[in-house]
């Protein structure tokens, strides 16, 4: 990807990231449960989603299926936004991600005449999905069926780029929010019975995932 463009997808990620707090707040609004005192907006800022649109960027190059990604990752900003602020995933966010995520990589899949890589995208997303149900099946879990939701949808891109980067997706979002969970912890900010969002740790670990897979 030439320079020009790797510019021009980082400054239409700090656009998103202007969007990204306003549509946050609207469905955190909706909300029922209560909210912290800090909902982490640096976290949401344009500089941040530009870094996640750079990053796509270089890690996919001239791959057909990055303007899918880097509609999944504005959706995904959006998501984060709210599980930070009120511990939820809307069923329509991630629901508009998931179409996003299986009707842009189909069409994808199809101008570039690779119909083949569908396989690997819904046994991304049945293998992400099904893990994920049995991590929240497990005794004293924290997760909850809107994560499991999610970590099914993110299966799907992670799918289009192979093996590697869906393992990837799938054990780096556990280890950074245990780092966390664990760092927290140790200095006293949490205690054991106290809910974290998952949600930004699958979305987190699933970029990390597509730029090292």
């Amino acid at each position: 990807m030439s320079a020009a463009a790797l510019v021009s997808v980082a400054l239409l990620g700090a656009l998103v990231g202007l969007v990204v707090p306003r549509l946050a707040r609207r469905f955190t609004a909706a909300s029922t449960r209560p909210r912290p005192r800090r909902e982490a907006r640096v976290l949401l800022s344009p500089l941040l989603a530009a870094g996640v649109f750079a990053g796509l960027a270089v890690a996919m190059n001239d791959d057909p299926a990055l303007p899918v990604f880097l509609a999944v990752a504005a959706v995904g900003l959006v998501l984060a936004g709210v599980d930070l602020a009120c511990l939820r995933l809307p069923d329509p966010l991630v629901l508009v991600a998931a179409v996003l995520a299986l009707g842009g990589l189909t069409a994808a899949a199809l101008l570039a005449g690779t119909p083949g890589r569908l396989l690997h995208v819904l046994a991304g997303a049945a293998v992400a999905g099904a893990a994920h149900v049995l991590l929240a099946l497990l005794p004293g879990s924290r997760l909850g069926f809107g994560d499991v939701k999610l970590a099914a949808v993110l299966g799907a891109p992670l799918g289009w780029l192979g093996r590697d980067a869906l393992l990837a997706g799938l054990l780096l979002p556990h280890l950074l929010h245990g780092g966390l969970v664990l760092a927290l912890l140790v200095t006293r900010r949490v205690r054991r019975d106290t809910l974290l969002p998952v949600g930004p740790a699958l979305l987190a670990g699933a970029w990390l995932g597509v730029l090292l897979g």
